[in-house]
């Protein structure tokens, strides 16, 4: 199926330059996620027209989506490395530390992995190290089933039971859903176009 194939590519390592694997953010989650803050967003500044006396000027109300939309891309940019060492988590550049940070692991230092419930019933992991420390296991990667078998291959800890938190079929209903929406919004922008 199209929607896995594309949920399990990652760049791997080249053998000769012992480069890390890099893994991103699976293509159909960034796709879906920032499609549904457009459709949730765009239509409000068109909406606000609509009303006598906006209490926010439509200039200031792009401006912000706009920062948002900035802001959500950044944490979308999220990249996975996995080396001989151990594995980080970083972003590009031009993402302030303010709003996402990273970390790095070594290997060595990893003492278990460890599952925790989440507030709606789906399972996250940990890696936790020697000192009691707790890093997430990024598990909305890109080729997630092949940076699990990295970890098991460089900790030795049994990963045969770690799944991604949400399977490709339920950010393809979703993005179904936000493409409806949009349809919705399309019709709603046209309408506030036309009575203002």
């Amino acid at each position: 199926m199209e929607v896995s194939s594309n949920c399990e590519q990652a760049v791997t390592a080249d053998p000769v330059n012992s480069s890390p694997t890099i893994f991103r953010l699976s293509p159909l989650i960034r796709i879906t996620l920032l499609s549904l803050y457009l459709a949730l967003t765009a239509p409000l500044p068109f909406l606000l027209q609509m009303g006598n006396r906006p209490p926010i000027s439509p200039v200031l109300l792009w401006l912000g989506i706009s920062i948002g939309l900035v802001c959500l891309y950044a944490v979308l940019a999220e990249r996975v490395l996995v080396d001989d060492q151990g594995i980080q988590v970083v972003y590009p550049r031009w993402v302030p530390r303010f709003l996402r940070r990273g970390w790095s692991l070594s290997w060595s230092e990893v003492k278990q992995l460890k599952a925790r419930t989440t507030g709606q019933g789906g399972l996250v992991y940990y890696f936790l190290t020697q000192e009691g420390k707790a890093y997430l296991l990024p598990m909305r990667v890109a080729g997630f089933s092949r940076l699990v078998k990295l970890v098991q291959e460089k900790t030795g800890i049994d990963t045969a039971s770690v799944y991604p938190l949400a399977q490709p079929w339920m950010y393809l209903i979703l993005l179904i859903f936000t493409l409806l929406l949009l349809l919705v919004d399309g019709w709603t922008i046209t309408t506030a176009l036309t009575q203002t």
